[in-house]
């Protein structure tokens, strides 16, 4: 991985075969139809926005393991998509859909889990776990994972990705009256229960 280079706003990675790949602020990326590899562009893509999407997966299924194999599933599908891709600038919403994705997945599979009796134990021990492990971000966590599966998704899209009501209709298929109403609603369900705990 010491083939890669970042530097910070205007972000230039290096890749493997040596060129340079230009990352904005933005996250606008040449793409391969800009005289790159589909390689040099999923590599720039993974460099500028992997441990972002780490993060919202982690967000959404709550351990370490799960979120890595979410987001490199994520990655690898785009890989293959990416012959058939016309808009560059589509990459980066097709990969958060395919996190969000990934992770319904994953809760599907624990709950048909549960279902049958076998209960999911994450990992115990990473550096998100000690980090996570002050009291008031644990009440915050446990009441965040009590909401609805919707309602994490629009949270976590929206106020720690900060993305807009628009983009994040977009990414989970709804309306953008559907995201605000979904939003004021978890709020409100948080607020009433962190209310309770503290």
């Amino acid at each position: 991985h010491s083939a890669f280079r970042l530097q910070r706003r205007h972000r230039c990675v290096s890749t493997k075969s040596g060129r340079p790949v230009t990352v904005n602020s933005t996250g606008s990326v040449a793409g391969p139809s800009d005289g790159g590899t589909a390689d040099d562009f999923v590599a720039s893509l993974f460099r500028a926005h992997g441990l972002a999407l780490f993060r919202l997966a982690l967000l959404l299924i709550g351990d370490q393991a799960s979120a890595e194999d979410v987001v490199q599933d994520a990655f690898l599908g785009f890989h293959r998509a990416v012959p058939r891709l016309r808009d560059k600038d589509k990459a980066l919403a097709y990969l958060r859909a395919s996190v969000v994705n990934g992770c319904r997945s994953v809760q599907r599979s624990r709950r048909r889990a549960w279902l049958r009796g076998v209960e999911h134990e994450p990992p115990v021990g990473s550096a998100e776990s000690a980090v996570m492990a002050e009291e008031d971000r644990r009440a915050v966590l446990a009441a965040v994972a009590r909401l609805p599966v919707r309602a994490r998704e629009v949270l976590a899209l929206r106020y720690y990705l900060d993305l807009p009501h628009e983009e994040i209709g977009a990414i989970l298929g709804i309306r953008r009256s559907t995201v605000t109403s979904t939003i004021s609603r978890a709020l409100a369900t948080l607020g009433r229960d962190l209310k309770e705990e503290l």
